[in-house]
This record gives structure tokens, C-alpha cells and sequence, in this order.
């Protein structure tokens, strides 16, 4: 079984922001795979279904980006989901907009969503999916930037884009996290 996060701020004015952009990889998996993500539980919405004959929990964390840990902590308890079974998705300022790249661990970069997973597992040994959203403009402050709304250029492109995270994950679940790398790392947008 797996556990499969999108990172995100509840609330309709949150919505279509860079920092949600792991619910909108959420929701596009949910609807690929026909699965309903509505069942408020652990402090998120959460839907069970299945990829690739696989188990998968789908899960968008309600609790505000900062302590996304507690709602992911929870989950995985009351499953008992292994750390490696986690597959987190989420926004990263430092790829373009689109671009993915998974990762077996590491620090939070800065993310605060991971940063408060991190803290609630205490490791950071899960996979996870970042979603690029584009840099941060020199002028811009980088709650402003990630709290900001998508380009209509850049929606164009995550809409196309998403589907590659969708397979990203599917690879995932059915394989594993070295061959989502070895397919997904390093293929920019074209």
C-alpha cells in the first residue's frame, strides 16, 4: 500500500496557487484513476483506490501547509505505512515551471510542508515528487511569489505537465523510485 500527498493550503483562496500545485497533482491522479478524495479524516480529505493493482491512499493534508506533517503522521499510523511507502508531492521554486524531479530523501529545502513532515516521521527517508513552479522574481518576496496565482502561459503548461507527474507517480507505485528517477529526472518541459 501506498500513501500519495499532495501538499496544499485549504481554502478557496489558496486555490490555483504555486504552493497547491501538489492538490492539483492530487486531484489529476484522483481523476485519472477514478478515485474520490473526499473523506475528511487525520486532518485531510483522503480517498482509497487502487494504481496498477497497487492500494493507494490519496491524501490532501487540511491542516495548512506548516503542519502538514501532523495529518501525514496520522495517515500513515493508522495504516502503518512504511516512511518508504509515502510518495509526497509538492511545489519547488527552484525548478521551472513543470519540471519534476523525485527524490528517496533529503532535506526540506526550505519547504515548509516538508520541513513539518520531516519534524513529525523524524526522517527524511520518504519519496517525493517536486513540482516545479518557476523562480521567484528578485523583487518578489517568497510567500508572495508561492502564494501567488499561476500565469496563464504557466497554467498551459501544468496542464500538460501534470499528466507527466501523474506517470511519475504510477511509475512509482508499479516499479519504484529508481526507475521514476532514471525516466522522469532531468527531462525538462519542451
Amino acid at each position: 500500500m501506498k500513501l500519495i500527498i499532495g501538499l496544499g493550503n485549504p481554502g478557496m483562496q489558496y486555490a490555483a496557487t504555486r504552493h497547491n500545485i501538489g492538490f492539483e497533482a492530487i486531484d489529476k491522479l484522483a481523476d485519472i484513476h477514478h478515485i474520490s478524495v473526499n473523506r475528511s479524516k487525520f486532518k485531510a480529505l483522503v480517498g482509497e483506490g487502487t494504481i496498477g493493482g497497487e492500494k493507494v491512499v490519496l491524501m490532501k493534508p487540511q491542516t495548512y501547509m506548516n503542519l502538514s506533517g501532523e495529518a501525514v503522521t496520522a495517515c500513515k499510523s493508522w495504516y502503518k505505512i512504511s516512511d518508504e511507502d509515502l510518495i509526497i508531492m509538492y511545489d519547488d521554486v527552484s525548478l521551472g515551471v513543470g519540471d519534476i524531479r523525485i527524490r528517496k530523501n533529503g532535506s526540506s529545502g526550505g519547504h515548509n510542508g516538508i520541513k513539518s513532515i520531516i519534524a513529525q516521521l523524524g526522517t527524511d527517508v520518504f519519496p517525493r515528487v517536486k513540482i516545479g513552479v518557476g523562480e521567484k522574481p528578485k523583487d518578489w518576496d517568497l510567500a508572495d511569489y508561492v502564494l501567488g496565482k499561476f500565469t496563464d502561459e504557466d497554467n498551459k503548461i501544468l496542464g500538460e505537465r501534470l499528466k507527466a507527474v501523474c506517470e511519475a507517480v504510477e511509475t512509482m507505485v508499479e516499479k519504484n523510485v529508481e526507475t521514476a528517477m532514471n525516466n522522469y529526472n532531468g527531462k525538462t518541459r519542451r
